[in-house]
């Protein structure tokens, strides 16, 4: 039997367990889906800011950390999806203490995090972009980037969690409002430090770390000034065991998941790089309008993240295939609405990045391979979404080892190597053939564990049956 909420406090909460699905679920979704547009802007902002004033150089230094930065920082921005799932679980069954226990752990965690980052991306940029095989013409600047960037690690780990904490209880409104001013200060920093001070990559750097530091200082005046259960108060900041222990099993596996994919992505990216400056920087810029379509395919996983996870807290499992089905609607019409004008206006688009016709004619190449079927991207992780929702959390990694990065890793080894395999076309085509054969084996994961399910609960009545009999 579902259970209900207790009776809501804030306006900004959420009932997932009943109700339309349909208009919760796009509610949910589209103001989180503006905040991580304008999240995206943070890097864009830069982007397109030395892509105009400081040169071609600056622009592949910028462009071409992105893989790098996710791959050092995923794993423990897998770790607030533990966050998500654990509160909205709790959330669902009305379980207060166990919230706030998952809340304070959670916020201590990040800020623990974002210090081991902050040691980790500053020592050993520069190393790491000499195995990526970074070009000569721009490692130095990337060098110079990571390392101010970095710094501003602890922050960006304080306010992802606070906002995965806001998600799990429907709250996808707030956090929208501390990133449009964090933007706003991201662009006007940039302008500034660039234009004014000439201080190019370096300058471009500064002005995220302090707004990502805005971003961190507004959520945590958020939680702080809450009423409910997810009040953020000194009283109780300490690390619970069992609710860190819950947060890694689910989060690990997330994490673990989401560096197998930057990984995966590095070593596209230093085969990339071998391709000359040329094609760093247009696929630097394909990239950034890349993000903005799948930012906002990823508001829906995020969707069903939560909706599954408190639907699942509160005993409610018929909803489950529901929220499924309107996930996946919601995602491909999303992915397609986007995507094809993406890419009839890229020439258009990629003009605001570079002067450089020979840079957009290669930024076209990628994007017109990978935006078009983006949609497949953001039913993968739909489903990878419901699975962690139900509760499952090592079975969507192994699915992702073996189906996106194990593929894509075979083909750069193998068949890439081979002279008439070896262009940036057949490099760019393992992105979707991956998300294609990934998105089939979760699905086929997700139709075994409900056929596992229906014969337990057929089993179960059948014995009721005879009992009565």
């Amino acid at each position: 039997m579902a259970h209900r909420f207790k009776e809501q406090t804030k306006k900004y909460d959420m009932d997932m367990t009943s109700g339309p699905l349909l208009p919760k679920m796009l509610s949910f979704a589209l103001p989180l889906m503006a905040s991580s547009l304008l999240q995206l802007l943070f890097n864009a902002a830069d982007i397109i800011v030395v892509g105009k004033f400081a040169g071609d150089a600056s622009l592949g230094a910028v462009g071409s950390t992105s893989s790098l930065i996710n791959l050092l920082t995923n794993f423990f921005l897998g770790l607030s999806v533990g966050v998500n799932v654990l509160v909205a679980r709790y959330a669902g069954a009305s379980q207060g203490k166990d919230v706030r226990e998952t809340v304070h752990t959670s916020m201590l965690l990040s800020f623990f995090s974002g210090i081991l980052l902050l040691a980790v991306g500053c020592s050993s940029a520069a190393t790491i972009l000499g195995w990526m095989q970074s070009p000569d013409e721009v490692r130095g600047l990337a060098a110079l980037y990571l390392r101010i960037y970095f710094l501003g690690m602890p922050a960006m780990m304080i306010y992802n969690f606070g906002a995965a904490i806001l998600r799990a209880v429907g709250d996808t409104r707030r956090s929208l409002h501390y990133l449009l001013a964090s933007g706003i200060l991201n662009v006007i920093l940039n302008l500034f430090f660039v234009i004014v001070f000439h201080m190019d990559v370096a300058g471009v750097a500064t002005a995220t770390v302090i707004s990502q530091c805005l971003s961190a200082g507004l959520i945590l005046r958020c939680l702080i000034m809450e009423t409910g259960d997810i009040r953020l108060s000194r009283e109780y900041l300490h690390f619970s065991v069992s609710k860190m222990k819950r947060i890694l099993q689910i989060g690990i596996p997330a994490g673990l998941q989401s560096i197998l994919f930057s990984f995966s992505n590095v070593v596209i990216q230093a085969s990339i790089n071998a391709f000359g400056p040329v094609v760093v920087a247009g696929s630097a810029a394909s990239s950034n309008i890349e993000g903005f379509v799948y930012i906002a395919m990823n508001s829906f996983y995020q969707a069903t993240l939560s909706f599954t996870s408190q639907n699942i807290g509160a005993g409610n499992l018929k909803r489950v295939p529901s929220v499924m089905c309107c996930g996946l609607a919601c995602v491909a019409a999303t992915g397609l609405l986007l995507g094809i004008p993406v890419v009839a206006f890229g020439p258009v688009l990629l003009h605001l990045y570079t002067s450089s016709a020979q840079v957009i004619e290669a930024a076209m190449e990628r994007l017109a391979i990978v935006v078009l079927p983006y949609f497949l991207c953001g039913m993968m992780d739909t489903m990878v979404g419901v699975l962690r929702g139900m509760g499952y959390a090592v079975m969507p990694m192994i699915v992702s080892l073996v189906g996106a990065c194990g593929l894509r890793l075979l083909w750069i080894f193998t068949f890439f190597r081979m002279p008439q395999f070896h262009t940036t076309r057949s490099l760019y085509l393992t992105y979707p053939v991956s998300w294609a054969v990934t998105f089939a084996a979760h699905m086929f994961c997700y139709m075994m564990i409900q056929g596992a399910r229906f014969r337990r609960w057929g089993h179960i009545q059948g014995h009721t049956h005879h009992a009565s009999a």
